[in-house]
């Protein structure tokens, strides 16, 4: 039985969606959507000594029914800028001299197109946390339809039998559709994670995942909740 998922490129996500990727066979990466200012596609938030502090890439936006494949980076200053709160934030925690080098490389790189970017960090964390699902753009389907038809399309054309969403999309899934289609929903549970080591006076989960990469190493998959909650139709 062949599970998949599907979601926008982050930039630096925080565990959950890696959770996501990992538990699914095959991950569809949604960049043809509008692009959404504000939102995960460009920033996400790190531990300092200060509490949390937001890396934002700066992105040109030109206009609103822009997709995010088509949203090029503004200009190519933000790498030294967020390396640096990087390391100013984690170069005294346990694991930061093991990961480094391989996340360093990524800030010393020119960029033009947002999504690129995400997609190479979204592969070099999977590697670094061992996650060997299958990447597929959503470019590569002819969506037509609303929401839950175009997800129930790419559910056909990968052959597969589980969709498994995060819980924001309870507010317009229709699990009526996905059941007459012969697709078991199941939901992503991001209630029980537990409490790891972390710089923050007031522990915070909703940050990237290299804070816990940095703090705990390659223990860190005794922190990532990996349990999915299957619907009774």
């Amino acid at each position: 039985m062949k599970t998949f998922a599907v979601s926008q490129s982050n930039y630096l996500p925080w565990k959950g969606y890696f959770d996501l990727i990992n538990n699914v066979d095959i991950f569809v990466l949604y960049d043809t959507v509008q692009y959404t200012k504000n939102d995960w596609r460009n920033r996400n938030r790190v531990v300092t000594a200060n509490g949390t502090s937001w890396l934002t890439v700066p992105v040109i936006q030109k206009s609103l029914n822009q997709r995010i494949n088509e949203v090029e980076i503004a200009n190519q200053h933000w790498q030294r800028k967020h390396w640096l709160t990087i390391e100013q934030s984690y170069k005294k925690t346990p694991f930061f001299a093991k990961y480094s080098p391989f996340i360093k490389p990524v800030f010393e790189r020119d960029w033009s197109k947002l999504s690129e970017l995400n997609v190479f960090l979204l592969s070099e964390l999977c590697r670094l946390l061992g996650i060997s699902t299958k990447f597929v753009n959503a470019a590569d389907f002819n969506l037509e339809g609303d929401k839950n038809m175009r997800l129930i399309q790419i559910a056909k054309e990968l052959d597969a039998q589980h969709y498994l969403s995060g819980p924001a999309a309870k507010d317009y899934i229709d699990l009526r559709l996905f059941k007459q289609e012969g697709i078991a929903v199941k939901w992503m549970d991001y209630t029980n994670y537990p409490v790891y080591p972390q710089r923050s006076i007031n522990f915070e989960h909703g940050v990237s995942i290299i804070d816990l990469l940095f703090n705990v190493g390659p223990n860190f998959d005794s922190y990532m909740q990996r349990s999915v909650r299957e619907n009774t139709f």
